[in-house]
Protein backbone atom coordinates (compact mmCIF):
# COMPACT_ATOMS: atom_id res chain seq x y z
CA UNK A 1 0.00 0.00 0.00
CA UNK A 2 1.27 3.43 -0.90
CA UNK A 3 0.32 6.87 0.61
CA UNK A 4 0.87 8.98 3.61
CA UNK A 5 -0.63 6.53 5.71
CA UNK A 6 2.07 3.36 4.96
CA UNK A 7 4.97 6.00 5.52
CA UNK A 8 5.85 4.46 9.25
CA UNK A 9 6.43 0.87 7.30
CA UNK A 10 8.77 1.42 4.72
CA UNK A 11 11.75 -0.47 6.29
CA UNK A 12 9.15 -3.25 7.09
CA UNK A 13 9.13 -6.03 4.39
CA UNK A 14 4.88 -6.23 4.27
CA UNK A 15 2.90 -6.30 1.52
CA UNK A 16 1.19 -3.35 0.51
CA UNK A 17 -1.98 -3.01 -2.02
CA UNK A 18 -0.96 0.15 -4.36
CA UNK A 19 -3.22 1.38 -7.37
CA UNK A 20 -0.55 2.24 -9.56
CA UNK A 21 -1.76 0.44 -11.78
CA UNK A 22 -4.22 2.60 -13.82
CA UNK A 23 -4.59 2.81 -17.58
CA UNK A 24 -6.47 5.48 -19.61
CA UNK A 25 -8.77 4.13 -22.78
CA UNK A 26 -10.67 6.61 -24.74
CA UNK A 27 -11.31 9.27 -21.67
CA UNK A 28 -11.97 6.10 -19.04
CA UNK A 29 -9.73 5.23 -16.76
CA UNK A 30 -9.30 1.52 -15.52
CA UNK A 31 -8.01 1.01 -12.28
CA UNK A 32 -6.01 -2.30 -10.97
CA UNK A 33 -4.97 -2.86 -8.02
CA UNK A 34 -1.53 -4.69 -6.81
CA UNK A 35 -0.28 -6.31 -4.62
CA UNK A 36 3.71 -5.31 -3.81
CA UNK A 37 6.51 -5.83 -1.16
CA UNK A 38 9.12 -3.37 -0.04
CA UNK A 39 12.67 -4.83 -0.65
CA UNK A 40 16.00 -3.34 0.40
CA UNK A 41 18.14 -2.56 -3.05
CA UNK A 42 21.65 -1.16 -3.51
CA UNK A 43 19.76 1.60 -4.81
CA UNK A 44 17.57 2.24 -1.99
CA UNK A 45 13.97 0.68 -1.19
CA UNK A 46 11.88 -0.72 -3.87
CA UNK A 47 9.28 -2.18 -4.76
CA UNK A 48 8.15 -5.48 -6.75
CA UNK A 49 4.79 -6.55 -7.57
CA UNK A 50 3.69 -9.93 -6.03
CA UNK A 51 0.16 -10.21 -7.99
CA UNK A 52 -2.83 -8.54 -9.78
CA UNK A 53 -6.09 -8.37 -7.83
CA UNK A 54 -7.79 -7.27 -10.73
CA UNK A 55 -10.22 -4.12 -10.62
CA UNK A 56 -11.65 -5.37 -7.13
CA UNK A 57 -10.12 -3.52 -4.68
CA UNK A 58 -9.66 -6.04 -1.64
CA UNK A 59 -11.26 -3.76 1.21
CA UNK A 60 -11.35 -0.34 1.92
CA UNK A 61 -8.85 2.00 2.04
CA UNK A 62 -8.44 2.76 5.33
CA UNK A 63 -8.18 -0.66 5.84
CA UNK A 64 -5.45 -1.98 4.02
CA UNK A 65 -2.49 -1.59 6.60
CA UNK A 66 -4.41 -3.95 8.56
CA UNK A 67 -4.59 -6.35 6.01
CA UNK A 68 -1.00 -5.90 5.22
CA UNK A 69 -0.15 -7.15 8.38
CA UNK A 70 -2.59 -9.85 8.59
CA UNK A 71 -1.37 -11.27 5.58
CA UNK A 72 2.32 -11.02 6.11
CA UNK A 73 1.61 -12.81 9.70
CA UNK A 74 -0.01 -15.15 7.74
CA UNK A 75 2.86 -15.97 5.22
CA UNK A 76 4.75 -16.73 8.72
CA UNK A 77 2.37 -19.71 9.93
CA UNK A 78 0.17 -17.45 12.03
CA UNK A 79 -3.22 -19.37 10.99
CA UNK A 80 -5.80 -17.42 13.26
CA UNK A 81 -7.27 -14.31 11.97
CA UNK A 82 -10.19 -12.03 12.35
CA UNK A 83 -12.63 -12.02 9.14
CA UNK A 84 -11.52 -10.14 6.19
CA UNK A 85 -13.41 -8.63 3.43
CA UNK A 86 -11.45 -10.59 1.01
CA UNK A 87 -10.51 -14.05 1.77
CA UNK A 88 -7.49 -14.22 2.90
CA UNK A 89 -5.89 -17.50 1.99
CA UNK A 90 -6.83 -16.20 -1.93
CA UNK A 91 -4.17 -13.51 -1.26
CA UNK A 92 -1.44 -15.86 0.71
CA UNK A 93 -1.64 -18.20 -2.46
CA UNK A 94 -1.25 -15.57 -5.05
CA UNK A 95 1.38 -14.34 -2.88
CA UNK A 96 3.56 -17.26 -2.79
CA UNK A 97 3.46 -17.52 -6.51
CA UNK A 98 4.07 -14.36 -6.87
CA UNK A 99 7.64 -14.47 -4.75
CA UNK A 100 10.49 -16.14 -5.67
CA UNK A 101 10.93 -19.95 -3.84
CA UNK A 102 13.96 -19.68 -1.65
CA UNK A 103 16.83 -21.92 -1.62
CA UNK A 104 16.06 -23.71 1.78
CA UNK A 105 12.40 -22.74 2.73
CA UNK A 106 11.60 -24.03 6.77
CA UNK A 107 8.94 -25.52 7.37
CA UNK A 108 6.39 -22.80 10.10
CA UNK A 109 6.47 -23.63 13.35
CA UNK A 110 3.41 -23.79 15.22
CA UNK A 111 3.14 -21.86 18.70
CA UNK A 112 0.33 -22.57 21.25
CA UNK A 113 0.09 -19.30 23.13
CA UNK A 114 -1.00 -20.94 26.17
CA UNK A 115 1.74 -22.57 26.35
CA UNK A 116 4.68 -19.78 26.54
CA UNK A 117 6.11 -18.88 29.42
CA UNK A 118 8.85 -16.33 30.90
CA UNK A 119 11.56 -16.69 32.51
CA UNK A 120 14.74 -15.05 33.92
CA UNK A 121 13.03 -11.90 33.11
CA UNK A 122 15.22 -8.41 33.42
CA UNK A 123 14.66 -5.13 33.75
CA UNK A 124 16.20 -2.53 31.30
CA UNK A 125 14.67 0.71 30.87
CA UNK A 126 15.76 2.24 33.32
CA UNK A 127 18.99 0.41 33.73
CA UNK A 128 19.67 1.55 29.83
CA UNK A 129 18.93 5.18 30.31
CA UNK A 130 20.83 5.38 33.28
CA UNK A 131 23.98 4.15 31.28
CA UNK A 132 23.43 6.58 28.36
CA UNK A 133 23.71 9.39 31.26
CA UNK A 134 26.67 8.04 32.82
CA UNK A 135 28.04 8.08 29.57
CA UNK A 136 26.77 11.55 28.26
CA UNK A 137 28.68 12.98 31.79
CA UNK A 138 31.67 11.49 30.85
CA UNK A 139 32.35 9.43 34.23
CA UNK A 140 33.97 6.49 32.97
CA UNK A 141 36.81 8.71 31.89
CA UNK A 142 36.61 10.49 35.29
CA UNK A 143 36.86 7.31 37.21
CA UNK A 144 39.91 5.97 34.57
CA UNK A 145 41.75 9.48 35.16
CA UNK A 146 41.67 8.74 39.19
CA UNK A 147 43.38 5.45 38.48
CA UNK A 148 40.35 2.95 39.09
CA UNK A 149 40.48 -0.52 36.55
CA UNK A 150 37.59 -1.13 34.31
CA UNK A 151 36.34 -3.44 36.14
CA UNK A 152 36.23 -1.10 39.18
CA UNK A 153 34.71 1.63 37.25
CA UNK A 154 31.51 -0.76 36.18
CA UNK A 155 31.01 -2.13 39.50
CA UNK A 156 30.95 1.74 40.63
CA UNK A 157 28.37 2.12 37.73
CA UNK A 158 26.47 -0.57 38.68
CA UNK A 159 26.33 1.30 42.36
CA UNK A 160 25.35 4.73 40.58
CA UNK A 161 22.62 3.17 39.30
CA UNK A 162 21.10 1.26 42.17
CA UNK A 163 20.98 4.46 44.20
CA UNK A 164 19.06 6.31 41.23
CA UNK A 165 16.46 3.10 40.46
CA UNK A 166 16.19 1.45 43.37
CA UNK A 167 18.32 1.92 46.65
CA UNK A 168 20.05 -1.15 48.64
CA UNK A 169 22.46 -1.87 50.87
CA UNK A 170 25.55 -3.54 49.24
CA UNK A 171 24.30 -6.75 50.49
CA UNK A 172 21.50 -6.45 48.40
CA UNK A 173 23.08 -5.15 45.76
CA UNK A 174 24.17 -8.19 43.91
CA UNK A 175 20.60 -9.73 43.68
CA UNK A 176 19.14 -6.39 41.93
CA UNK A 177 22.25 -6.76 39.20
CA UNK A 178 21.56 -9.87 38.77
CA UNK A 179 17.88 -8.55 37.95
CA UNK A 180 18.51 -6.48 35.26
CA UNK A 181 20.14 -6.16 31.81
CA UNK A 182 23.16 -4.15 33.32
CA UNK A 183 25.55 -7.48 32.59
CA UNK A 184 24.05 -7.29 28.87
CA UNK A 185 24.52 -3.19 28.92
CA UNK A 186 28.33 -3.65 30.48
CA UNK A 187 29.34 -6.52 28.48
CA UNK A 188 30.53 -8.24 32.15
CA UNK A 189 29.39 -11.05 34.17
CA UNK A 190 27.51 -10.73 37.69
CA UNK A 191 26.41 -14.17 37.89
CA UNK A 192 28.97 -14.64 41.28
CA UNK A 193 29.32 -11.31 42.24
CA UNK A 194 29.45 -11.32 46.24
CA UNK A 195 28.53 -8.19 48.23
CA UNK A 196 32.72 -8.17 49.04
CA UNK A 197 33.47 -6.69 45.44
CA UNK A 198 31.30 -3.83 46.71
CA UNK A 199 32.91 -3.17 49.79
CA UNK A 200 36.23 -2.98 48.56
CA UNK A 201 35.63 -1.63 45.68
CA UNK A 202 34.05 1.47 47.88
CA UNK A 203 37.64 1.76 49.33
CA UNK A 204 39.50 2.35 46.12
CA UNK A 205 36.49 5.19 45.85
CA UNK A 206 37.07 6.46 49.16
CA UNK A 207 40.73 7.85 48.79
CA UNK A 208 39.93 9.51 45.30
CA UNK A 209 36.95 11.35 46.06
CA UNK A 210 39.22 15.04 46.15
CA UNK A 211 40.55 14.00 42.58
CA UNK A 212 36.84 12.57 41.39
CA UNK A 213 34.63 15.35 42.76
CA UNK A 214 37.41 18.05 41.43
CA UNK A 215 36.67 16.13 37.81
CA UNK A 216 32.95 16.43 38.35
CA UNK A 217 32.90 20.13 39.07
CA UNK A 218 34.57 21.06 36.12
CA UNK A 219 32.16 18.71 34.35
CA UNK A 220 28.88 20.58 35.26
CA UNK A 221 30.35 23.70 34.27
CA UNK A 222 30.43 22.67 30.94
CA UNK A 223 27.54 20.77 31.27
CA UNK A 224 24.89 23.54 33.09
CA UNK A 225 24.94 27.17 33.73
CA UNK A 226 24.99 26.40 37.44
CA UNK A 227 24.91 29.59 40.01
CA UNK A 228 28.27 29.00 42.16
CA UNK A 229 27.53 31.94 44.47
CA UNK A 230 25.59 29.99 46.91
CA UNK A 231 26.53 26.90 48.69
CA UNK A 232 24.86 25.01 51.96
CA UNK A 233 26.69 23.33 53.88
CA UNK A 234 25.51 20.77 57.04
CA UNK A 235 26.36 17.11 58.69
CA UNK A 236 24.98 14.35 59.37
CA UNK A 237 26.03 11.03 60.93
CA UNK A 238 25.99 7.23 60.05
CA UNK A 239 26.49 4.71 63.53
CA UNK A 240 28.03 1.26 63.27
CA UNK A 241 26.84 -1.90 64.71
CA UNK A 242 29.99 -3.13 66.91
CA UNK A 243 32.90 -2.17 67.51
CA UNK A 244 34.04 -0.63 64.52
CA UNK A 245 38.18 -1.15 66.15
CA UNK A 246 39.72 -0.75 62.58
CA UNK A 247 38.03 2.83 62.07
CA UNK A 248 40.06 5.63 64.38
CA UNK A 249 37.42 7.78 62.89
CA UNK A 250 33.97 5.87 64.38
CA UNK A 251 33.86 7.56 67.81
CA UNK A 252 31.01 8.28 70.44
CA UNK A 253 29.01 11.17 69.87
CA UNK A 254 26.01 13.57 69.88
CA UNK A 255 24.20 11.03 67.74
CA UNK A 256 21.54 11.96 65.42
CA UNK A 257 20.23 8.38 65.12
CA UNK A 258 19.47 8.19 68.90
CA UNK A 259 22.05 5.51 69.18
CA UNK A 260 24.29 6.93 71.83
CA UNK A 261 25.43 3.64 72.14
CA UNK A 262 26.93 3.10 68.99
CA UNK A 263 30.21 4.24 67.47
CA UNK A 264 29.71 6.64 64.71
CA UNK A 265 31.39 9.19 61.92
CA UNK A 266 30.13 12.85 60.84
CA UNK A 267 29.40 13.33 56.82
CA UNK A 268 29.68 16.82 55.97
CA UNK A 269 28.27 17.92 52.34
CA UNK A 270 28.41 21.05 50.70
CA UNK A 271 25.60 21.91 47.99
CA UNK A 272 25.30 24.44 45.82
CA UNK A 273 21.83 26.24 44.50
CA UNK A 274 20.22 23.93 42.11
CA UNK A 275 21.34 20.32 44.76
CA UNK A 276 23.99 19.09 42.95
CA UNK A 277 26.82 17.79 45.41
CA UNK A 278 30.42 20.09 45.22
CA UNK A 279 32.38 18.40 48.15
CA UNK A 280 32.41 15.81 51.34
CA UNK A 281 33.95 14.97 54.06
CA UNK A 282 34.00 12.47 56.81
CA UNK A 283 34.54 13.60 60.36
CA UNK A 284 35.51 11.79 63.54
CA UNK A 285 32.10 11.03 65.25
CA UNK A 286 32.48 12.85 68.52
CA UNK A 287 33.49 15.97 66.78
CA UNK A 288 31.35 19.19 67.04
CA UNK A 289 29.85 20.53 63.95
CA UNK A 290 30.90 23.81 64.39
CA UNK A 291 34.52 23.04 64.53
CA UNK A 292 34.39 21.38 60.66
CA UNK A 293 33.32 24.49 59.04
CA UNK A 294 36.94 25.95 58.04
CA UNK A 295 38.22 22.63 57.13
CA UNK A 296 35.56 21.61 54.69
CA UNK A 297 35.73 25.39 53.07
CA UNK A 298 39.33 24.13 52.52
CA UNK A 299 38.50 21.32 50.50
CA UNK A 300 35.34 23.40 49.27
CA UNK A 301 38.27 25.18 47.22
CA UNK A 302 40.31 23.02 46.27
CA UNK A 303 37.51 20.79 44.88
CA UNK A 304 35.36 24.02 42.90
CA UNK A 305 38.73 26.38 42.57
CA UNK A 306 36.24 29.18 43.66
CA UNK A 307 38.63 31.16 46.26
CA UNK A 308 35.84 34.12 47.49
CA UNK A 309 32.86 36.19 47.32
CA UNK A 310 30.04 33.29 47.95
CA UNK A 311 27.44 33.06 50.17
CA UNK A 312 27.63 30.47 52.75
CA UNK A 313 24.50 28.66 54.51
CA UNK A 314 24.77 27.10 57.85
CA UNK A 315 22.43 25.87 60.49
CA UNK A 316 23.08 27.41 64.19
CA UNK A 317 24.62 24.96 65.50
CA UNK A 318 27.94 26.42 63.45
CA UNK A 319 26.25 29.92 63.55
CA UNK A 320 28.97 30.78 67.07
CA UNK A 321 31.67 33.73 66.36
CA UNK A 322 34.82 31.18 65.25
CA UNK A 323 32.49 29.70 62.61
CA UNK A 324 31.97 33.04 61.38
CA UNK A 325 34.79 34.52 61.62
CA UNK A 326 36.40 31.59 59.67
CA UNK A 327 33.73 32.43 56.32
CA UNK A 328 34.91 36.20 56.79
CA UNK A 329 38.68 34.58 56.78
CA UNK A 330 38.14 32.88 53.14
CA UNK A 331 36.38 35.63 51.51
CA UNK A 332 32.78 34.51 51.70
CA UNK A 333 29.30 35.92 52.71
CA UNK A 334 27.32 33.97 55.11
CA UNK A 335 23.44 33.32 55.93
CA UNK A 336 22.74 31.65 59.13
CA UNK A 337 20.18 31.08 61.97
CA UNK A 338 20.78 33.08 65.16
CA UNK A 339 20.87 31.05 68.44
CA UNK A 340 18.20 31.87 70.89
CA UNK A 341 20.34 33.92 72.96
CA UNK A 342 21.00 36.53 70.28
CA UNK A 343 16.80 36.43 69.38
CA UNK A 344 16.14 37.57 72.75
CA UNK A 345 18.13 40.67 71.90
CA UNK A 346 15.16 41.72 69.31
CA UNK A 347 11.99 41.14 71.38
CA UNK A 348 11.08 44.75 71.05
CA UNK A 349 11.73 44.96 67.65
CA UNK A 350 9.83 42.00 66.92
CA UNK A 351 6.63 43.62 69.11
CA UNK A 352 6.78 46.64 66.81
CA UNK A 353 4.14 46.60 64.35
CA UNK A 354 5.93 48.75 61.68
CA UNK A 355 8.61 47.89 58.67
CA UNK A 356 7.44 44.29 58.35
CA UNK A 357 7.15 43.21 54.97
CA UNK A 358 4.94 40.38 53.23
CA UNK A 359 7.28 37.32 51.51
CA UNK A 360 5.53 36.16 48.68
CA UNK A 361 5.84 32.21 48.53
CA UNK A 362 4.72 30.42 45.62
CA UNK A 363 3.59 26.74 45.38
CA UNK A 364 6.42 24.17 43.77
CA UNK A 365 5.96 23.89 39.93
CA UNK A 366 5.96 20.56 40.75
CA UNK A 367 2.93 20.23 43.84
CA UNK A 368 0.69 23.07 42.24
CA UNK A 369 -1.68 22.41 45.28
CA UNK A 370 1.19 22.64 48.28
CA UNK A 371 -0.18 25.64 50.90
CA UNK A 372 2.87 27.85 51.75
CA UNK A 373 2.20 29.12 55.23
CA UNK A 374 2.36 33.32 55.54
CA UNK A 375 5.59 35.04 56.29
CA UNK A 376 6.38 38.51 57.33
CA UNK A 377 10.13 39.94 57.22
CA UNK A 378 12.20 43.01 58.88
CA UNK A 379 15.52 43.85 57.54
CA UNK A 380 17.49 45.61 60.44
CA UNK A 381 21.62 46.46 60.53
CA UNK A 382 23.68 46.90 63.13
CA UNK A 383 27.24 47.98 62.28
CA UNK A 384 28.52 45.18 59.39
CA UNK A 385 25.98 42.57 60.50
CA UNK A 386 22.34 42.58 58.79
CA UNK A 387 19.81 40.79 60.05
CA UNK A 388 16.35 39.33 59.00
CA UNK A 389 13.79 39.17 61.58
CA UNK A 390 11.15 36.37 60.45
CA UNK A 391 7.23 35.86 61.72
CA UNK A 392 5.77 32.73 60.18
CA UNK A 393 2.59 31.27 60.75
CA UNK A 394 4.16 27.74 61.11
CA UNK A 395 6.65 28.39 63.46
CA UNK A 396 4.04 30.61 65.61
CA UNK A 397 2.08 27.62 65.89
CA UNK A 398 5.49 25.23 66.28
CA UNK A 399 6.03 27.75 69.79
CA UNK A 400 2.42 27.62 70.80
CA UNK A 401 2.21 24.07 70.87
CA UNK A 402 5.52 23.93 73.16
CA UNK A 403 3.90 26.04 75.71
CA UNK A 404 0.89 24.29 75.98
CA UNK A 405 3.23 21.25 76.46
CA UNK A 406 4.69 22.97 79.17
CA UNK A 407 1.57 24.03 80.68
CA UNK A 408 0.27 20.78 80.51
CA UNK A 409 3.35 19.09 82.43
CA UNK A 410 3.38 22.17 85.08
CA UNK A 411 -0.52 21.47 85.74
CA UNK A 412 0.06 17.54 86.39
CA UNK A 413 3.06 18.14 88.60
CA UNK A 414 1.06 20.83 90.93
Amino acid sequence: MQGKELQSEAEEILPKVSTDGRRTYEGKTYTNYLLVESQQTPKGPRQRILCSLGALAPAPREHWLDLAHRLQSSLQGQSSFPPAEVPLQTLVQKVRRGRPAPAEESPPIAVDPERVTMEEAREAGTVHAGHQVWQQLGLQEILQHAGLSDRACQLSEAMTLNRLIFPLSEHAMPDWMRRTALADILGVDFSSLQDDALYRNLDRLHPNRERIEAELSEREKTLFDLDDTLYLYDLTSTYFEGQAASNPQAQRGYSRDKRPDCKQVLVGLVLDRDGFPKAHETFEGNRQDRTTVGEMLDQLEKRTGRKAGSTVVVDRGMAYPEDLEQIRAHGHHYLVASRQSERNAWLGEFEQGDGWEEVVRTPSPRNPDQEKSSVRIKRCQRGNEVYLLCLSAGREEKDRAIRETHEQRLRKDL
